[in-house]
């Protein structure tokens, strides 16, 4: 990976990633292991936090196809490398506030079918 070209986004929109399949992973190990430092990357980094969340979902059974998020996810983050998430309070504004909004969308997940 250390190699590889960076992109601009962390999945892609049409990626529809499921538990069936039959491309089973080699090493789970690997995958677990990568996710974990990316659980951890997260609190600095809540843009990757949803994609995280995602690949997330498949640590008991890793496909290869779960795997090619991780490592798009991967090459979002060395393209983004000097991006991350400052809080500090404003010695304008007190108390320090901080506000979060999120559009989630789980009625479209189909493994809850």
């Amino acid at each position: 990976m250390e190699n590889c070209k960076p992109i601009g986004s962390t999945m892609v929109n049409s990626c529809r990633l499921s538990k069936f399949g039959t491309d089973a992973m080699q090493d789970p190990s690997l995958y677990r292991s990568t996710i974990g430092a990316l659980q951890y990357a997260t609190l600095t980094r809540p843009d990757i936090a949803y994609s995280v969340n995602k690949v997330c979902q498949f640590m008991a059974h890793p496909l290869e196809s779960h795997w090619k998020a991780v490592k798009r996810i991967l090459r979002y983050l060395k393209g983004t490398i000097s991006h991350g998430l400052l809080l500090q309070p404003s010695p304008s504004s007190s108390p320090f506030s901080l506000k979060a909004y999120s559009d989630a969308n789980w009625a479209t997940d189909q493994d809850d079918i």
